[in-house]
């Protein structure tokens, strides 16, 4: 869609960012932190809202599309009234468009218009998709037009939705609209769920991963949801920043799909992560963040709005990033997991059939504050570490991902960034600074040289022994108060990753045989 053909009061094409903050302090109710960073608050809605997403229905895409309570589909005649009432509802408003690229090789790249209703979600677009350079605006056509609305409410009565809040994709007509939720996130999430559509029908493996590079041009890839640490700990000073988020695997090497980072923030400090505190400053954009009414300082402890504080800001931001967003073949693959049981092991090796089946699995805990209603963590099972964003069926992404791992003879580790020493409620996160020596020495090759030894029952091979970290933290049931309970504990989601993997068809038998299998319960007092 041409913004052209939109009729409103005004339109702002491709805002300077300082004049969007400007805009958003006049009449959005912005603050401007101490640290330069612009402040909002995105009121109701903290987090993605998942049950609201839709997927036009239509013959282009029905037989292609994994249909599930993460992908619903909506008619075309909703849609159309749908967008009609959008527009109309745009009529008397002031609009703020941005057109810039979703992709950083120019030979996958996605056009992106993005028209918003306010300046700093506008801001938000500029920060996270990757900007026109000098001259290509002039002739610039987008592939896909994002139309974001948050105070515009949907009917569910009549527009077929299931609230007030929608987020539905047409790939049809080439557009995604988003209305009822003034949460940024829908916006860079929309973005990545289509080029995830889209990829692989040109061979290319989109990714929610994080990516970084080494001194020796090694790259590095961290698979994970919301919450885990891709941010944190691919933001590493001994290493160049690819991308947080979002990725694409060529025959070439990787692609970040974004111009910037949207990092938790929420206890964030100086001496953990250095380098994302240091990004939030003029021009990056705070969520839901306290601020100090007396200092103007962020409160990163005080969750009181929710648990899932946002820092938006461009990779520049990031000392050591690539600002180009590309980088070769990766040689590591990291799995990361945050789970609230404690009994995965703090990192473990795993064979070819092994990272399939983790990848198809994709486990981990939700934790306070991704998502609406979520206050404890929760374990779930998301395939590919980003079930919500994926289209087609988990098979089509776990093939491409098995056919690289073997061409590049790529090292894969799962690693717990979770509970130790016992479950949630009783043990605690893993140190921060356990998980980073770990990670670094998976990433340098120094535990292709150490023993290992095999879980009993997930047939996880666990390095006996890693640098800066105490042999003890390695093995789970030498830190929890009762071995049986550890067992009894391990034996439970052993079941819910088997009883989970039967709603896959079709796997080959290699993959199968990575279950884990249940302790006997005589070998249990």
């Amino acid at each position: 869609m041409d913004a052209e053909e939109i009729q409103c009061s005004k339109i702002h094409y491709n805002l300077p960012i300082k004049e969007l903050i400007g805009i958003a302090v006049e009449k959005e109710d912005g603050y401007i932190a101490k640290n330069g960073a612009l402040c909002i608050n995105t009121g109701k809605y903290t987090g993605r809202s998942p049950n609201d997403r839709f997927i036009v229905d239509s013959p282009s895409v029905h037989h292609h599309i994994n249909w599930n309570k993460a992908n619903m589909p909506m008619t075309m005649e909703n849609f159309d009234r749908l967008c009609s009432k959008i527009l109309d509802y745009i009529k008397e408003k002031e609009i703020y468009v941005f057109d810039g690229f979703a992709g950083a090789d120019k030979d996958y790249r996605m056009p992106v218009r993005v028209i918003n209703e306010f300046a700093y979600q506008n801001l938000f677009s500029q920060q996270m998709l990757i900007k026109a350079k000098e001259g290509e605006l002039s002739d610039f056509k987008p592939e896909f037009t994002i139309i974001v609305v948050p105070d515009f409410k949907a009917d569910p009565q009549v527009d077929g939705t299931n609230s007030e809040v929608f987020i539905v994709l047409n790939f049809d007509k080439k557009m995604v609209l988003i209305g009822g939720t003034k949460y940024c996130g829908e916006i860079k999430k929309s973005v990545f769920t289509v080029m995830n559509y889209l990829l692989p029908f040109k061979g290319v493996l989109p990714m929610h991963c994080s990516a970084n590079v080494g001194q020796d041009g090694e790259v590095t890839l961290f698979f994970g949801l919301s919450g885990t640490g891709k941010t944190t700990l691919s933001a590493d000073h001994d290493r160049r920043l690819i991308g947080d988020d979002e990725h694409g695997w060529t025959d070439k090497g990787v692609f970040n799909f974004e111009g910037g980072c949207y990092a938790k923030c929420i206890n964030l400090s100086q001496e953990n992560e250095p380098q994302i505190w240091n990004a939030i400053r003029e021009g990056a954009l705070l969520e839901n963040v306290v601020i100090d009414s007396a200092t103007g300082e962020p409160d990163y402890d005080d969750g009181r709005h929710t648990e899932n504080t946002r820092a938006a800001f461009p990779v520049e931001h990031i000392d050591n990033s690539i600002l180009e967003g590309v980088g070769g073949i990766p040689k590591t693959i990291i799995f990361l997991t945050a789970d609230a049981t404690g009994v995965l092991p703090p990192i473990s090796k795993l064979t070819k059939e092994q990272a399939m089946y983790h990848f198809m699995s994709g486990y981990t805990s939700k934790l306070a504050g991704t998502e609406r209603g979520i206050v404890d963590p929760k374990a779930t099972f998301s395939t590919c570490f980003g079930s919500p964003f994926m289209l087609l069926r988990p098979q089509v992404y776990a093939k491409l991902l098995g056919e690289k791992i073997d061409k590049y003879d790529v090292k894969v580790f799962l690693v717990n960034t979770g509970w130790a020493s016992g479950s949630y409620g009783i043990g605690s996160r893993m140190k921060l600074k356990y998980t980073r020596s770990m990670v670094r020495a998976a990433m340098n090759g120094q535990l292709d040289g150490v023993d290992y030894y095999i879980d009993p029952i997930f047939g996880l091979a666990i390095p006996k022994e890693c640098p800066n970290v105490p042999n003890i933290v390695l093995n789970p049931p030498n830190t929890w108060y009762s071995i049986d309970e550890y067992y009894r504990k391990a034996n439970n989601l052993a079941e819910s990753f088997k009883s989970n993997f039967k709603q896959f068809k079709d796997v080959p038998e290699d993959i199968l045989d990575a279950e884990p299998e249940k302790m006997p319960e005589d070998y249990i007092v």
